[in-house]
C-alpha cells in the first residue's frame, strides 16, 4: 500500500502546482511516517493526528475538477494506509489497489476520448492502454516483493520502485 501511495503522491503534487492548493510537503510527511511505521519496530506515531492532518490536506469538497479527483485518491490511499497501520483491515491492499487503477482508468478515458465507442470497444482500449500495462505491471511487481520477506532492505526497495523517479502511475511528474 505504501508503494502505491508513493506513485499517487506526484498527482497530488500537480494539482497543487496547477491549482495553488493544497500541500505536497504535508502529504510527504505524513507518508514518511508511514514508512518509519513500517521500517522501525517501536516507531511511536500518532496515526490519528496524521489522519486529522491528512483530512486538512484534501482538494475542497467543492472542486470536482479531474485534477482533485486524483489528488483525493492520493489522500483517500494514504488514509487507507494509516488506517491499516493501527488495525487489520484486511479489504485495505485492495481498496489502495482500486483507487490507483481507478486513477489510470479515468486518466486513459480522458485523454483517449471514448466517445462513439461501444463498451466492449471501451474496455478493450483500456485493457491494452500502455499506462494500465504499467499499473499491471507495478502492482504484480510490488505483490510479489510483499509476498516475500520485508526486512527493512525489502521495504526500501519498495519504497524506491514506488517513487519511480516521481513519475505518477498516470506517467505525470510533479517536483514536490
Amino acid at each position: 500500500m505504501a508503494a502505491l501511495c508513493e506513485r499517487l503522491t506526484p498527482n497530488y503534487g500537480l494539482y497543487a502546482q496547477m491549482t495553488g492548493q493544497g500541500d505536497p510537503h504535508g502529504l510527504r510527511v505524513v507518508l514518511d511516517l508511514a514508512w518509519e511505521a513500517l521500517t522501525v519496530r517501536d516507531a511511536r506515531i500518532d496515526f490519528a493526528r496524521q489522519a486529522e492532518k491528512l483530512a486538512e490536506l484534501e482538494p475542497p469538497g467543492d472542486d470536482d475538477s479531474f485534477g482533485a479527483r486524483r489528488a483525493v485518491e492520493a489522500v483517500a490511499a494514504l488514509t487507507t494506509l494509516l488506517d491499516a497501520l493501527q488495525g487489520e483491515l484486511p479489504e485495505a491492499p485492495l481498496e489502495v489497489s482500486r483507487l490507483s487503477t481507478s486513477g489510470v482508468q479515468a486518466y486513459v478515458e480522458m485523454s483517449e476520448g471514448a466517445e462513439g465507442d461501444d463498451p466492449d470497444q471501451a474496455m478493450a482500449r483500456l485493457r491494452s492502454h500502455p499506462l494500465m500495462d504499467d499499473e499491471r505491471d507495478f502492482q504484480e511487481t510490488v505483490l510479489e516483493a510483499a509476498e516475500g520477506k520485508l526486512d527493512r532492505e525489502a521495504l526500501k526497495a519498495l519504497r524506491r520502485l514506488g517513487r519511480n523517479d516521481g513519475v505518477s502511475n498516470l506517467g505525470l511528474n510533479a517536483d514536490e
